[in-house]
């Protein structure tokens, strides 16, 4: 597995450092290459929304905390506006995370939708242009979590992926360090379904920002299955296969095969995500499960199934507040909502685990646990 990990980590080094000539597949002058970039080491820690934890979701004032703190990667949900712009919010129902319910201009914009097959009452991206919604402020999702974060409720715009790549990229020159980025593709079915299909904009940003290749500092994933082998055809980027712990990807229900991800995730269905994915990003219990105390229980096969695969594993979500952690990890009122408990110890059973990376809402935990376990082994 080591050895697996190093070839990977060599193959992105060839995109990054002008040393190695700009890698097969990453042209010379690219925004990857040049004498002041470092690779991607083997294990990644990946901003999940930016520093969600310390700065409202889906801002670029979360994703650069996200990069000051230490992630090697930010991710961005992308969804569309009416007008065919990828920006970045978690849903396309956007009344959690903006103050759009206090401009009285979009009052009439309020609806219900059928989304994946839920009832949502609120207000759509989909029904705003781009410059509608930037008109609008973020807000903290998960106040009573994080309360501290509504100190910056109003004050940050909804941002666009390009947006989000020229941060990316600027950050990487400003560090020298290679800053990836994880886009995700919300709700692609329901997309394709008002005639707002997320995968050629996607791809045709990517590329023209200069990702291309399996080397590109670029993680593309989704819930679905269908999109993301529709993308394999469209670009040879690396491509992940996010999986639910309960359930089965929408496009499996639309198409009424009834596999669920516990049946793609078995040993043989993961050689089979591997035909056309490079990855998996499980949810966290699929990789260690709770006990009856709900403390961590004995890690399952996944990761070693999917590194048999061929396949990275980078589970989610990793977060610092007490009800998101195992009982024992919890401290001080062990029932706040708020109060941080002992995330380092929760991320260092999951290294020890085997994983190759991790989605967490505080990088600089997160970074500090990985060094510390880095340096251990």
């Amino acid at each position: 597995m080591k050895r697996r990990l190093c070839i990977m980590t060599a193959a992105i080094a060839c995109a990054a450092l002008s040393a190695c000539g700009g890698g097969d597949d990453s042209p010379a002058g690219s925004p990857f290459s040049g004498p002041t970039l470092t690779p991607l080491p083997d294990r990644l820690v990946i901003g999940h929304r930016g520093a969600s934890a310390l700065r409202p979701e889906h801002t670029l004032e979360a994703y650069a905390k996200a990069i000051e703190d230490g992630a090697n990667v930010i991710e961005p949900d992308l969804v569309s506006t009416k007008d065919g712009v990828l920006v970045t919010r978690h849903e396309n129902e956007i009344s959690g995370t903006t103050n759009v319910a206090s401009k009285p201009e979009f009052a009439a914009r309020r609806t219900t939708k059928l989304i994946d097959n839920v009832s949502f009452t609120g207000w759509f991206t989909e029904d705003f242009t781009l410059a509608e919604l930037q008109t609008l402020r973020a807000r903290e999702r998960i106040p009573l979590n994080r309360p501290a974060n509504t100190a910056f409720n109003d004050q940050f715009s909804v941002p666009t992926l390009q947006a989000v790549i020229e941060l990316a990229q600027a950050k990487g020159r400003e560090t020298g360090r290679t800053i990836a980025i994880y886009p995700e593709t919300k709700h692609p079915s329901y997309f394709k379904s008002i005639n707002l299909p997320l995968e050629k904009r996607l791809v045709d940003t990517l590329h023209a920002n200069g990702y291309r290749g399996r080397s590109a500092p670029v993680f593309i994933q989704s819930f679905e299955v269908a999109n993301l082998k529709e993308l394999r055809t469209m670009t040879d980027v690396r491509i992940v296969q996010l999986l639910s712990g309960s359930g089965q990807p929408e496009d499996f229900r639309l198409a009424r095969d009834p596999r669920t991800y516990a049946s793609i995730s078995t040993a043989a269905g993961l050689r089979d995500i591997a035909t056309y994915a490079n990855g998996i990003g499980p949810e966290k219990n699929m990789v260690i499960p709770r006990n009856a105390q709900n403390n961590l229980g004995t890690p399952t096969t996944l990761v070693a199934d999917a590194h048999a695969a061929g396949l990275v594993v980078h589970p989610y979500t990793f977060r610092p507040e007490n009800p998101f952690l195992p009982a024992d990890l919890r401290r001080g009122n062990a029932a706040s909502p708020s109060e941080r408990g002992d995330l380092a110890a929760e991320l260092t059973a999951y290294l020890r685990a085997g994983i190759d990376g991790f989605f967490t809402d505080d990088p600089a935990v997160g970074r500090a646990a990985l060094d510390a376990f880095t340096r251990s082994r």
